[in-house]
């Protein structure tokens, strides 16, 4: 199963300390998605699923003043039982219910640096920001490229 986990490239830099991430509100292709979106296909929930993410990632910076300013989202692979059921109105969060090892990420998903001014003005309350970030899509790395990410 497809996971995404938002969060900010502090955590991306703490990958080279080891460990792994903690269960958190993640967010995956739910029955309640599809429900949500009859037509859209795989593909098309997944990304809105990655897009719930990302605006778990704005939440995230708001409470790490000292995080790049750039949403980031890293794609998973788990096995369907690391996640459960999470009471929440957004229809493609789910709960990790485990830690997850960095080995399970597949690839991030991350703001281009020159996304850094609308996210800090996002995360002062400023909508017409927040809607320029709904319309940026978010840069794709490889699990291998998570080091070179650009700041």
């Amino acid at each position: 199963m497809r996971i995404y986990l938002p969060v900010t490239l502090l955590d991306v830099d703490a990958k080279e300390a080891g460990g792994a991430l903690p269960p958190t509100r993640v967010h995956a292709v739910t029955a309640a998605l599809r429900e949500l979106f009859p037509d859209e296909d795989d593909e098309g929930l997944e990304y809105a699923a990655q897009l719930a993410a990302a605006d778990d990632s704005l939440e995230l910076l708001g409470e790490a003043p000292d995080a790049p300013r750039l949403r980031v989202v890293l794609a998973a692979d788990v096995d369907p039982g690391a996640v459960g059921p999470l009471d929440d109105e957004i229809p493609s969060a789910v709960q990790l219910r485990e830690p997850l090892p960095w080995a399970a990420v597949v690839s991030a998903h991350v703001d281009e640096p020159e996304a850094a001014g609308d996210v800090t003005e996002a995360l002062t309350g400023d909508e017409e920001a927040v809607d320029r970030l709904d319309e940026r899509d978010l840069l794709w790395y490889d699990a291998t490229e998570l080091d070179a990410i650009p700041r």
